[in-house]
């Protein structure tokens, strides 16, 4: 076999120095059956090793045995089965050639969008605790948008995973936007649609906006592949390094970047970055709804002696002139909103643990206010019943004294007393 320098120079003797073989042959010093070889290969020549056979070779037919039954079973069941004591390795990438055998194969498309049809959601959970008062300090989920036409991303971490905060995040960020796509493409999301069908407040929030949430197949991560890999994105570029001192700073920071870095870079698929695209995939949107729909959580309750309302684990202080009357009560991402008889009769800033008791200064020093009350009211009240029990009156209000029954013994001549000098019935005398 001739060296890669040989072939390279036999084609040039022969192609541009014009020389006939056998004289290539004699400068060169090699047959002239090597250079007509040379000549006709239009590749260089490469070095071929002959192929080895595997130690997996020899059990290559139970493998398939076993694929056959199941084919799901991990290499390492499949090793247990047919006794393997040698590298595990080898073995994994054989059974990694033989599953689509038996499994077929499923491939992913590449897919363009046209401007405004779809943008793809999805929640990730950044690995770093974020402080949120009171000593505590919580892994947050942080809410992803990506457009299918432009790329466009934006996030925003959310208090929780349930459908209130969810749908409140969307808010957010679709009123950033400006526009909402026609369809919003959502995994097996449990407030979204865990069951395979979309939860109420998720189907209520698709028809104010007037879109359709549609949900991705089961275990099938490659259907909003855009998305998965912002959030990869995310991992790698954004989160290294950087330190937040809260929920707020987190939101700033994020946006500050997803702005200025994540849209304005060149994506090797669209051949150009987010941002110039955007004008065009927001145009084609549908323009966002004159008002807000229902989002954040919500619980209504008949307010309780101790005026708290309980909503996203913690307790809040509510104005206690409506104790025993039904409150509404709204946690959105910042604020908590009390209301009764369409009254707001409590507003808190929105505290992101768990646990904690919120109160308002006023609310407790109203409480004791109508406590006093309280107090007051029933000892007159107390007094009243005490005079009325010693007196009467006619219908006029005139007042009649009561006698004691001592005045109607006297009055009658009885003495129901007995009299020392008056010896009691059957006493004996001397």
């Amino acid at each position: 076999m001739i060296t890669l320098e040989d072939w390279a120079e036999i084609r040039r003797l022969y192609r541009s120095e014009k020389l006939s073989k056998a004289a290539i042959a004699r400068r060169l010093g090699i047959a002239r059956n090597t250079v007509a070889s040379a000549l006709s290969s239009d590749e260089p020549p490469r070095y071929k090793r002959a192929p080895k056979g595997s130690l997996v070779d020899a059990v290559e037919p139970r493998i398939r045995l076993l694929l056959h039954d199941d084919p799901r079973m991990p290499a390492t069941v499949i090793a247990e089965r047919i006794g393997w004591t040698n590298s595990l390795t080898i073995l994994k990438e054989r059974v990694r050639e033989l599953r689509p055998l038996f499994t077929g194969v499923d491939p992913s498309d590449r897919v363009s969008y046209d401007p405004g049809q779809i943008a793809q959601c999805d929640l990730w959970f950044p690995a770093v605790p974020i402080p949120v008062g009171g000593g505590q300090q919580l892994i947050l989920p942080v809410l992803a948008m990506t457009s299918g036409h432009s790329h466009a991303t934006a996030a925003l971490m959310i208090p929780s995973r349930k459908a209130g905060d969810i749908l409140a995040g969307m808010w957010t960020l679709i009123s950033s936007w400006g526009a909402v796509p026609h369809t919003l493409v959502w995994d097996r999301e449990s407030a979204i649609g865990g069951t395979g069908k979309l939860t109420d407040e998720a189907a209520s929030f698709a028809g104010a906006l007037g879109v359709r949430i549609k949900l991705a197949p089961a275990r099938d991560p490659e259907y909003k592949g855009l998305t998965e890999r912002r959030n990869g994105y995310f991992e790698t570029s954004f989160l290294p390094g950087r330190v937040f001192t809260g929920p707020a700073d987190f939101n700033t920071q994020i946006g500050e970047w997803v702005t200025g870095t994540a849209n304005a870079r060149k994506l090797r698929s669209i051949g150009t970055t987010p941002t110039a695209r955007w004008s065009i995939d927001m145009a084609a949107m549908v323009p966002v709804p004159p008002f807000v729909p229902s989002t954040g959580l919500r619980n209504r309750v008949r307010l309780a002696r101790d005026y708290y309302v309980r909503i996203g684990g913690n307790d809040y202080s509510v104005d206690p002139r409506m104790i025993g009357r039904f409150v509404e009560v709204v946690a959105t991402l910042d604020q908590v909103i009390a209301t009764c008889a369409e009254q707001v009769v409590a507003t808190h800033a929105r505290y992101w643990g768990t646990g904690a008791t919120i109160t308002d200064p006023e609310h407790v020093a109203r409480a004791k206010q109508l406590r006093s009350q309280f107090h007051t009211i029933r000892a007159q009240r107390s007094a009243a019943a005490l005079q009325a029990r010693g007196t009467r009156s006619h219908g006029d209000g005139h007042v009649v004294a009561i006698r004691s029954l001592p005045d109607y013994d006297a009055l009658f001549g009885v003495d129901f007393h007995h009299h020392s000098d008056e010896p009691a019935e059957g006493a004996r005398t001397s």
